[in-house]
């Protein structure tokens, strides 16, 4: 029979199946030897075969239907192995903060990178409006601007106090939407603006280090009423970027893509060469310093995951 995997708590999998009755899978031992290198080799949004089992309560994955995408990351515990947070995607939205806590440009520049490389189109939601100053507000004006300006979708919302909830719930309308952000952002909040009815636990910013507390446990899709399908994950506290070689990693910034065969040496790497129309760039304001930092730090070390 064939299912889409909507829950996965590590070692079992819920999974709905074509007859539109939920089954509680499990993996054919066979699967972890298959050359598949991340932690789960089954994440939710994915399409599996599977077979019921004689006690008709359990069944076994058997085969893995091939993704269109996914988004990928590496585990918080083993630093060497990597997590498929969601497959099949339509879109992914990163729900970003300016404080409390703030998330860094640095961890929304790792994120955009990891989806243009998995070819999962990204949306940026802030969160929190309710709570910005003037001073914020004219920050949040300069990212969005920045973000917006090489293509990247940009909204501003308070879950808390449903502002701008609509448009959200317009940019999910039939399709399937990651949903993803730092620990804290509040995530679930926005979540249960957007569907009451998931009843998501949310969770207090903890004082020591304004950070948020873990509510989300286990992926899980989530069926929206008005159509569509979002995968609500467990926060993020760190990002790696996951395979994704060093002279590549220049092509999954749009703004610098577009520049890449006009500099003088063709296999400039764009941090001192002469002749390069990346730098020139950055030097004449048409790529953000900020940005343009995000790509030195990830290209010097990979790990860089604050």
């Amino acid at each position: 029979m064939r299912g889409l995997v909507v829950k996965s708590t590590g070692s079992w999998y819920q999974v709905l199946g074509e007859d539109q009755h939920m089954y509680d899978c499990r993996i054919k031992g066979k699967f972890r030897i298959k050359g598949i290198k991340t932690t789960n080799p089954i994440a939710v949004g994915d399409w599996v075969q599977f077979e019921i089992e004689s006690s008709q309560d359990t069944a076994v994955i058997t085969a893995l239907e091939p993704r269109k995408n996914y988004i990928i990351r590496k585990s918080v515990n083993l630093s060497k192995q990597t997590q498929i947070i969601g497959a099949n995607l339509d879109q992914a939205i990163l729900v970003v903060t300016l404080a409390s806590p703030p998330t860094s440009l640095g961890f929304i520049d790792r994120f955009l990178v990891t989806a243009e490389a998995y070819d999962v189109p990204a949306v940026l939601v802030f969160n929190k409006l309710d709570l910005f100053s003037e001073e914020g507000l004219e920050i949040l004006e300069e990212y969005k601007s920045m973000y917006e300006s090489i293509g990247y979708p940009c909204y501003a919302v308070s879950a808390v106090e449903g502002t701008n909830i609509d448009q959200i719930k317009a940019l999910l309308k039939d399709k399937v939407t990651l949903v993803s952000g730092h620990s804290g952002v509040g995530k679930s909040t926005l979540i249960n603006a957007i569907v009451p009815e998931a009843n998501l636990k949310t969770g207090d910013i903890s004082n020591w280090s304004d950070k948020g507390k873990h509510t989300t446990t286990f992926a899980e899709m989530i069926h929206l009423p008005f159509g569509g399908k979002l995968i609500d994950t467990p926060g993020i506290r760190e990002l790696g970027i996951v395979n994704i070689e060093k002279q590549e990693l220049c092509h999954f910034f749009p703004e610098m893509r577009a520049r890449l065969n006009q500099c003088k040496f063709n296999n400039c790497v764009h941090i001192n060469e002469p002749g390069c129309v990346v730098i020139e760039a950055v030097e004449e304001g048409l790529i953000s310093p900020t940005r343009y930092d995000s790509y030195v730090s990830m290209y010097y070390n990979e790990d860089n995951r604050n």
